[in-house]
């Protein structure tokens, strides 16, 4: 359910660092689990939550299975790399800033956005071990944990405002952030939507788990008036409706609701994507992929179904090793 005028202003698009994206880096802990594991930890098949202390143990559970997998994670630094495979040429087209531990798990995810060829820069600190998301599978659904640790420790000061980073923020002309990173640093998310909106150029935000939209109402409703694009899926944008009082559940009704809510930058009227479909936040950066290129709204959501289709088939975030999508 997109709006048709689409105009990305035609500028260097497809250069090195021309998508920026800004969230919590996680390595994700997937194992098979069962529905008895599910209701001791008290979990829904499907969901997307924060861990809190009765979450300790599932972790160390879930390490210990004998077919447990790593993957490097996180909701926006998935995103961005999945773009950048879709774009393979130029190498670190995407940049993507978080905070990790200066731990083992650490060098994995380093070492991952390096194979991706994500030019990634990490705020390292050793209050806090690097953030975890236990992934328990049941058939094909899938209940995400996530234990933030340091990921929660980003620090706009200590990062983000540092030259030689915002240098990076400025060489962008695409950007796009979870509605997770809301839960961390607000203020950061504020400065790179007003330096996008005060440049004309693209920012988008995903609504990323109901919680958000309930939990986290005023930071996600003091960025909306910057979001030239908002993604989300068809169960995030209803509860997104509730919360605003919308008082309807069709999918096509909340996405005009969205787009007329107060937007500074007029000169981009704001498109919604709400995704209705199993891999959805796939989706949503085989979008991402083609508006860097510039391509047409159309041709946007086509990547978006391609990206889901050949990931939904593979396990965790994983990809072949170059795209046929023409």
């Amino acid at each position: 359910h997109c709006n048709e005028k689409f105009d990305p202003k035609p500028s260097t698009m497809k250069n090195a660092n021309a998508l920026f994206g800004m969230g919590n880096p996680l390595l994700d802990i997937c194992a098979v689990v069962d529905k008895d594991f599910l209701d001791k930890y008290g979990l829904k098949p499907n969901d997307q939550i924060l861990a809190d202390e009765k979450h300790k143990a599932l972790f160390e559970e879930m390490a210990k299975k004998s077919k447990v997998e790593y993957h490097a994670g996180g909701s926006t630094q998935n995103s961005v790399k999945i773009a950048q495979w879709m774009i393979q040429e130029p190498h670190k087209v995407a940049t993507f800033f978080g905070c990790i531990g200066t731990d083992h798990f650490g060098e994995i995810l380093k070492q991952k956005a390096a194979e991706a060829h994500v030019d990634a820069h990490y705020y390292e600190q050793s209050e806090q071990p690097t953030g975890t998301c236990a992934a328990c599978i049941t058939g094909d659904n899938r209940s995400l944990i996530a234990n933030l640790a340091a990921a929660n420790c980003y620090k706009k000061e200590k990062h983000l405002d540092l030259d030689s980073n915002w240098g990076l923020v400025e060489k962008a002309r695409v950007y796009y952030i979870a509605g997770f990173f809301l839960t961390v640093s607000p203020d950061s998310i504020m400065k790179v939507a007003k330096h996008a909106c005060e440049h004309n150029k693209i920012f988008g935000l995903n609504l990323s788990a109901p919680f958000i939209s309930q939990f986290f109402k005023e930071p996600l409703m003091n960025v909306m008036p910057y979001v030239d694009i908002l993604f989300g899926n068809e169960t995030e944008a209803a509860t997104f409706a509730k919360e605003q009082g919308f008082e309807t559940d069709d999918i096509a009704e909340i996405a005009r609701r969205v787009q007329l809510l107060p937007k500074v930058n007029k000169n981009r009227p704001r498109i919604v994507v709400f995704t209705q479909g199993k891999d959805d936040t796939v989706a949503t950066v085989g979008f991402l992929s083609e508006l860097v290129q510039e391509k047409s709204l159309e041709q946007c959501i086509r990547a978006g179904h391609y990206a889901a289709n050949i990931i939904i088939q593979r396990s965790g975030c994983t990809f072949p090793e170059k795209p046929d999508f023409q």
